[in-house]
């Protein structure tokens, strides 16, 4: 199974694609995800999270929050997840708009779909901060 990772500099500002992870074993991966949180001081991790059309859960969402579980567990940090409808076709796009060869398009999918994953969760995040919810609302 191959990750899209995307990064996020301290203020939360910018999403920038990192790189496509192969998975291959569970210390493997517990070893390179504990590397990356060191590396690039991560804080949380934002886990795309599959949904039907209509908004509702499917099986690859139950994978992914197990995914999301894991990861959690091996790294100590917080995980989020964020519907991810979209993003493999907006990145195709973006990559053809680019002129990129199919074999470029194809090798930088997955992270160029994380990183609009990322942008798309960091803008909500912002706006969420920017306006707290009132005392009525909570």
């Amino acid at each position: 199974m191959r990750i899209g990772i995307a990064i996020s500099d301290p203020q939360r500002l910018i999403a920038s694609p990192h790189a496509t992870y192969h998975r291959a074993s569970l210390a493997i991966d517990a070893a390179f995800f504990q590397s990356l949180v060191t590396e690039q001081q991560l804080t949380l991790f934002v886990v795309g999270l599959p949904v039907h059309m209509s908004g509702d859960e499917s099986q690859k969402s139950t994978e992914a929050r197990s995914f999301g579980a894991w990861l959690a567990e091996v790294t100590g940090l917080p995980v989020e997840f964020c519907d991810e409808r979209f993003t493999s076709r907006e990145a195709d796009q973006q990559m053809a708009q680019a002129r990129l060869t199919r074999k470029n398009r194809k090798r930088r999918r997955d992270m160029i779909a994380a990183q609009i994953l990322l942008a798309g969760w960091l803008d909500r995040d912002s706006r969420s901060a920017a306006n707290p919810p009132s005392l009525d609302e909570l």
